[in-house]
């Protein structure tokens, strides 16, 4: 009886063993790498269209912030401004004025 235990278990581990390694192969074959390139491929694509979805929220709702500020006549908050002024960013540098150069 002991010995009936142990060949099923060493059949049952075979088994498993046998399927891991055709499964490892596979992957190694023109085939499997094809198939891995494209998931691969498919979820860079999948994750450019989440970004650009994202970015397209993100400016939607900017734009509805500037235009509702525009209607109120109220002043719209620039994040950017104190930058503006600040000589050494910005267009100032790129294109000097004349008696500067």
């Amino acid at each position: 009886m002991r010995r009936l235990l142990w060949l099923g278990i060493g059949l049952a581990v075979g088994a498993l063993v046998v399927r891991k390694l055709t499964r490892t192969a596979q992957a190694y074959t023109p085939q499997g790498i094809a198939g891995s390139v494209a998931e691969s491929a498919g979820g860079l694509v999948r994750s450019l269209r989440d970004f650009a979805d994202d970015v397209r929220d993100g400016m939607a709702e900017r734009e509805q912030q500037i235009h509702q500020a525009f209607a109120e006549g109220v002043a719209f908050d620039d994040q950017f401004e104190e930058l503006r002024d600040d000589p050494r960013i910005g267009d100032r540098e790129l294109f000097p004025e004349e008696g500067t150069r």
